[in-house]
């Protein structure tokens, strides 16, 4: 097995382990998928996966139908994606993703939380190169092989395919989703959730009481509402 399927072993079920933040964080995906190509699912291949991804954490459908009447009233405000790079202590690397409507208040919460926890907020580019950006996709598994899955999907950019409890997850380059999104829509082979990630490159290892060091901020990062994700080179087990 490769480095997602090692990455997507230690990180399972992290990203959605509070219900509340999966919905806030699919609620803000709905709002700039709609603002980018309209409410329209059949016409909007991002709205159509970030449904897709409510659906996997049992959001209900009329949250769903009603954040998407939402993002399209015109007076609904936008969110914009940023991205902030660090340090954690131990020269552990972060980078955080966020989706925010108050660029001013973000930039101070989450150099507040470095500040804090002995981290230190680096400027743009400097920690985003140690990470492989990519996106992935879970599918139904059934009649499905993973290993003649992957020979048929690497002309459509897939690198890893392998199965989990939950389905065969396929791990691609960012820039492969619409390709990949488009090729298992036409085979009406079923996506149970999408998305993007970003994998280091290369882990460091740290002693127990190094972790709870680290563990601090990145717990301060995830709590906080404008932050959709949080990605580190700490090496993490289990």
């Amino acid at each position: 097995m490769g480095r997602a399927f090692e990455f997507r072993k230690a990180r399972k079920m992290k990203r959605w382990s509070a219900m509340s933040k999966a919905f806030t964080r699919i609620g803000k995906d709905i709002v700039m998928a709609v603002k980018e190509n309209g409410p329209d699912p059949d016409s909007n291949s991002r709205l159509r996966a970030v449904i897709q991804n409510a659906k996997s954490v049992n959001m209900p459908k009329v949250n769903v139908e009603r954040a998407i009447k939402k993002a399209s009233e015109k007076g609904q405000g936008d969110y914009k994606e940023v991205i902030f790079e660090g340090y954690a202590p131990h020269g552990i690397a972060v980078l955080v993703e966020t989706a925010t409507d108050n660029n001013t208040r973000t930039v101070a919460n989450v150099r507040s939380y470095f500040s804090k926890c002995d981290g230190s907020l680096g400027t743009s580019g400097s920690v985003v190169f140690m990470f492989d950006h990519t996106c992935n996709f879970r599918i139904n598994a059934e009649g499905l092989d993973p290993e003649e899955l992957e020979l048929e999907f690497i002309d459509f950019g897939a690198e890893e395919v392998f199965a989990d409890d939950d389905g065969i997850l396929i791990y691609a380059p960012f820039e492969s989703f619409g390709a990949i999104q488009a090729e298992l829509e036409s085979r009406e082979i079923e996506i149970l959730s999408s998305g993007f990630e970003r994998i280091p490159q290369v882990t460091k290892a740290v002693s127990a009481e190094e972790a709870l060091d680290i563990e601090k901020l990145l717990e301060k990062l995830e709590e906080d509402d404008d932050v959709q994700d949080v990605y580190h080179t700490m090496e993490e087990t289990g």
